[in-house]
């Protein structure tokens, strides 16, 4: 027991070590701002979703001054509403890379925060406006917004962390989505926000972050990658540097970027048409494509989704099962943070493979149980297998792809392949949301045998694809692939 505890105690050594203030300051301006979003609206419409829908219902009648509504209108509309958020996602996604190199990272984010503001007022005067397109828009606007957070902020965050750190400060990204999930469960409870009355309130608080965000990230530096590479200045980027590591001595990662911005500006500017093309970057970008189709394809969202129904089977009422549901979010930010602490002494591979093969064991128990739900006993183990599931998903799955597409490519593709890689994902998201209902309506808990198949496979192509990043620079780590492309 005491090595244990010794043990955690110098892996939390090894990671404050190594960290300041400044950069501190900095990787919480980035983070909260913009990751907040991505959990915050993925979580907020759950609770007040009878609310909502009796509200439209409301709506309709009154437009069409009918007494009679058929509920599959009201269904439609919701579902639309909620849908929506994963497309607006897909089409922030898809223009991260020219924001990153346009604006920059910084500046990206902070401009961001406008369509934050648009989507809070949209959503919070939707009731009194008696437009529920209002509220479509809003959550529309909002997914624009975290899709483009979802690439911006994992690229600020690598760029300004130290190599033996950039697991556990990319992992923040993850971190802050699986809080800001636990807080619109908690906000959205009847006792607090989840009210007839307050349920816009609980949609408009998204602009909290943002507010946030404007007021801190200015104090924070650009990237000083980015501003070698836009700029070529190597004095203020040596300065941002130093300001970052809170020391002067920074010759070392100063002469590696150095390098690294030497080595492209011999490249071109990377094309859609070259990542396809040129084997050296179409490979880590198959990599990075796949890891995130593996993380939404995993059946995450199934599974958090169908524990409401587990825990109404064990007899709880309608409070504790939403109780049960903000416990499995806590287990979901306490899992993260023991990841952040992990990632870089275990390794971004070994996580993968522990957290999909958890999954796959927790997968197939949960299908057994799911096919006994007679027998109390296995009714009762649904519930431990759910709160299994979201465990492995947090050790590596959740966290992981979101950086580990920083890590695979140069400065000059790495805005490029965030695009592609962050598109994918946001339309894997829609596909899981659109398909598992029927599914599931079709198989029952059997539907959880498709998602177990596609973990066994992911399992598979992270063994044998999927290299170890920790500890590597952008240029060993392109050095590599570009060996593999000769081979």
């Amino acid at each position: 027991m005491k090595t244990f505890v010794l043990n955690k105690l110098n892996i939390f050594f090894f990671i404050f070590q190594a960290v300041n203030s400044r950069l501190v300051f900095a990787i919480v301006a980035a983070a909260v701002g913009s990751s907040f979003q991505h959990g915050y609206n993925t979580g907020v419409v759950n609770a007040p979703q009878k609310l909502i829908e009796e509200w439209i219902l409301d709506v309709k009648i009154k437009r069409s001054q009918a007494e009679l509504m058929y509920h599959l209108q009201v269904t439609l509309i919701w579902a639309i509403a909620v849908s929506i958020f994963c497309v607006g996602g897909m089409i922030g996604g898809s223009i991260v890379g020219f924001v990153a190199d346009k604006l920059g990272r910084k500046r990206g984010l902070l401009y961001n925060n406008i369509l934050v503001i648009i989507a809070a007022l949209l959503q919070g005067f939707a009731k009194s406006a008696s437009s529920y397109e209002m509220l479509i828009a809003g959550r529309f606007v909002i997914g624009i917004n975290a899709g483009l957070n979802a690439g911006l902020a994992p690229m600020y965050l690598a760029e300004i962390s130290p190599v033996n750190l950039r697991g556990a400060v990319g992992t923040v990204y993850q971190l802050v989505i699986t809080v800001s999930i636990l807080i619109s469960q908690i906000l959205g409870l009847e006792s607090i926000l989840g009210t007839d009355t307050l349920w816009p309130m609980l949609l408009a608080l998204t602009g909290v972050p943002a507010i946030f965000q404007v007021i801190t990230l200015p104090l924070c530096p650009e990237t000083p990658k980015h501003i070698l590479q836009t700029t070529g200045n190597e004095i203020q980027a040596k300065q941002v540097l130093t300001w970052l590591r809170g020391e002067i001595d920074v010759h070392a990662e100063m002469e590696e970027m150095k390098a690294e911005h030497e080595a492209n500006k011999i490249a071109t500017k990377t094309t859609l048409r070259e990542m396809l093309t040129n084997s050296s970057l179409r490979i880590p970008l198959y990599i990075s494509v796949m890891l995130m189709i593996a993380q939404q394809f995993s059946g995450i969202n199934a599974a958090i989704f169908y524990s409401t129904s587990v825990f109404m089977r064990t007899d709880l009422t309608k409070s504790q099962a939403q109780l049960a549901t903000i416990g499995m979010g806590a287990v979901n930010v306490l899992v993260t943070i023991k990841s952040l602490i992990l990632v870089e002494k275990v390794g971004r591979k070994t996580l993968l493979l522990i957290g999909f093969c958890g999954m796959f064991l927790s997968t197939l128990s949960l299908t057994v149980c799911l096919a006994n739900t007679e027998i109390m006993a296995f009714t009762y183990m649904s519930i431990g297998l759910v709160f299994l599931f979201v465990m492995f998903f947090a050790v590596g799955p959740g966290s992981i792809p979101w950086f580990m597409v920083t890590e695979l490519f140069t400065q000059n593709a790495r805005p490029a392949a965030t695009s592609i890689a962050v598109a994918v994902n946001w339309i894997a998201n829609y596909l899981v949301g659109l398909g598992f209902l029927p599914l599931q309506q079709i198989l029952g808990g059997y539907v959880f045998l498709i998602f177990a198949t596609l973990q066994a496979f992911f399992i598979i192509f992270i063994f044998k694809k999927v290299p170890e990043t920790k500890n590597k620079t952008t240029e060993e780590i392109a050095a590599m692939f570009r060996q593999i492309s000769y081979q």
